[in-house]
C-alpha cells in the first residue's frame, strides 16, 4: 500500500478532527460547527475557501501551476436523526442525533487531504474540496449546485466516496454505470366515510381499500416490470383509525421506490397510481396520490471510472480494487453532481466492526445502525486517495 508519508504523520491530528465531528454530531442544513471546524482548518493550512453555498457549504480552492484544468473532490457533512448507543470517548453529545453513516470520517479524509495539498507543488490545476451538507434525505448536492456550485468553481470532472461496512480495509469497491438506486417516496391516502363499526353497510371503509391497494401494488415489480431489472416498492407504514369500534374517514400508505433507471421509475409510479385510483373508485372511495423524487439514480462515467480504478491499483494493489462491486439499492445525493459533471463515486471497505473501541455498542457496524463507527485507520487512506487522484488527474508538465 502507497500511502503517502506526510499524510500518515499526521493521522492522529486528522483522527482527532474525525471524533470531535462524530461527538458533535448535526443534521442536514444545521451542521454549523462543523463548518466552522472546517473552515477553521482551512484557514490555518493557507487554503482559500468559498462560505455559505447550501448555508452550511464549504468549497476549499487550492490552485497550483498554470492549467486551467480543475476536478472536485466531495465529502459530506451531515449526521442522522439517531440516538447513539456506543459509550466510548468520542460518543455522540447530541441527543437523538448520531454520525451512523460515517460522514465525520469522510470529512476527515477530505481535510487530510486538504492539508497535504495546502503544502503540494506536485500538481498543476485547481483542486476544489467540496464539504456538503445535507446528503442525509436534504438534497445538499442538488442546493449546492442550484446555488452556483458548478458556475463559482469551474471543474472538469468530480469524484465522491464512502465508507462501505462488509469490505476488507485497504480496499476499494467501484463499478461503471449504475452503482446506486434512485430514491423516491410515496404517500397516498385513501378518503372514504366513517361509520360505527357495528354498521360498516353505513360507511366506506378506506383500510380494506387500502389493504387491497397495497396487496395489488406488490403485482407491480413482479409482473411489469422486466425480471432484469433491479427495482424495490416497500410498503414501510400503514396509518389509520383512533378507536376499535369506528371505521375511520381515511388510511394512508406510505413507502419508498427505488430504481436504476427512468423509465422503470415512471412505469411503477404509473402503475402505483393507476392501482389505486382503479381500486379505490371500484369501492367509492377517492384517492389522494402523491409520489416524490428525490434523488436519481448514481452513476459513474466509464472513462472517469476506468481512470479512478488504475489510481486506485496503484494505492493499494489490483487485487484490493474490486472493479465490478455489487451495486445497492441505497441511495446518495452526490447523484445530482455526476449528473452536472462527469465523474465517479467509490466505496471504501470500513471492516467488520473490530476496529471500534471499548464501549461500543451490541450492534452491528452497520451503516444506519446505533452501533457503528467509522474505522480511522480509513483516514490516511481515503486521503492518500484523494491527493493520487490530483496528481494524476492534474500533473505537472
Amino acid at each position: 500500500m502507497k500511502l503517502l508519508d506526510p499524510i500518515l504523520e499526521f493521522h492522529q491530528e486528522i483522527q482527532a478532527i474525525r471524533r470531535d465531528i462524530h461527538a458533535h454530531p448535526e443534521l442536514c442544513f444545521e451542521e454549523f460547527r462543523t463548518a466552522d471546524v472546517v473552515a477553521k482548518k482551512l484557514e490555518e493550512w493557507g487554503v482559500p475557501m468559498i462560505q455559505g453555498l447550501a448555508g452550511t457549504g464549504v468549497v476549499g480552492v487550492i490552485k497550483r501551476g498554470s492549467s486551467t484544468r480543475a476536478l472536485g473532490l466531495r465529502a459530506d457533512m451531515d449526521a442522522l436523526p439517531m440516538q447513539e448507543i456506543n459509550q466510548f470517548a468520542h460518543t455522540s453529545q447530541n441527543a437523538g442525533k448520531m454520525h451512523a453513516c460515517g460522514h465525520d470520517g469522510h470529512t476527515a479524509m477530505l481535510l487530510g487531504a486538504a492539508r497535504y495539498l495546502s503544502q503540494a507543488k506536485d500538481f498543476d490545476g485547481t483542486v476544489y474540496l467540496i464539504f456538503q451538507p445535507a446528503e442525509e434525505g436534504g438534497g445538499g448536492a442538488r442546493r449546492m449546485i442550484e446555488e452556483g456550485l458548478f458556475q463559482q468553481c469551474p471543474m472538469d470532472a468530480v469524484f465522491g466516496m464512502h465508507n462501505w461496512p462488509g469490505l476488507a480495509v485497504g480496499t476499494f469497491g467501484v463499478k461503471t454505470g449504475g452503482m446506486m438506486a434512485s430514491s423516491n417516496e410515496f404517500e397516498v391516502t385513501v378518503r372514504g366515510k366513517g361509520a360505527h363499526a357495528a354498521q360498516p353497510q353505513k360507511g366506506i371503509d378506506p383500510v380494506m381499500i387500502a389493504v387491497q391497494i397495497a396487496q395489488s401494488w406488490q403485482t407491480i415489480v413482479s409482473r411489469n416490470v422486466n425480471p432484469l431489472e433491479p427495482a424495490v416498492l416497500s410498503l414501510t407504514q400503514i396509518h389509520s383509525g383512533s378507536a376499535t369500534n369506528v371505521i375511520p374517514d381515511d388510511a394512508k400508505l406510505i413507502g419508498t421506490v427505488r430504481t436504476f433507471s427512468t423509465e422503470v421509475l415512471d412505469l411503477i409510479e404509473s402503475r402505483m397510481e393507476k392501482i389505486a385510483r382503479s381500486t379505490a373508485n371500484a369501492f367509492d372511495a377517492d384517492v389522494d396520490f402523491k409520489f416524490k423524487r428525490n434523488y436519481p439514480p448514481l452513476i459513474n462515467h466509464e472513462n472517469e471510472t476506468r481512470f479512478a480504478i488504475e489510481v486506485m491499483r496503484d494505492l493499494v494493489g489490483k487485487e484490493q480494487v474490486n472493479a465490478e462491486v455489487e451495486a445497492t439499492m441505497g441511495a446518495e445525493d452526490f447523484a445530482f453532481m455526476l449528473q452536472a459533471k462527469p465523474g465517479c463515486y467509490v466505496f471504501l471497505g470500513n471492516g467488520d466492526g473490530h476496529h471500534r473501541s471499548a464501549g461500543h455498542g451490541l450492534g452491528p457496524c452497520n451503516l444506519h445502525n446505533p452501533s457503528y463507527d467509522f474505522n480511522d485507520d480509513l483516514l490516511p487512506i481515503g486521503a492518500s486517495y484523494w491527493v493520487r487522484l490530483v496528481q494524476a488527474y492534474l500533473p505537472c508538465s
